[in-house]
């Protein structure tokens, strides 16, 4: 019993070390911070392209049928929604572990 918690415990080490000399590899040749460039753009992008695509859907539709409410806002806001899905589900993904 106690070899098996010990085989668990040395495997867990050995990915914690592997981790960290990863991570401070990154930090020396300054893909870290490229990295987080590269996320920040992507999840700005994440949310910008559903929301312009609500907002043009939406005009459309405003300007062809004649609602009591705004097609522009409703997709708008459902763009929105859709984009921060996105963006949470790749920074989940692709984020640090």
């Amino acid at each position: 019993m106690k070899d098996k918690k010990s085989d668990h415990e040395n495997e867990l080490i050995d990915k914690v070390d592997q981790e960290v000399k990863t991570k401070i590899k990154m930090q020396k040749s300054g893909s870290e911070v490229m990295f987080g460039l590269g996320a920040f753009g992507i999840v700005g992008w994440s949310i910008t392209v559903p929301v312009v695509a609500g907002i043009l859907s939406g005009r459309y539709l405003d300007e062809k049928y004649t609602q009591s409410f705004s097609w522009t806002l409703v997709l708008l806001f459902t763009g929105l929604i859709i984009g921060c899905l996105n963006a949470w589900y790749w920074i989940k993904k692709n984020g640090p572990q």
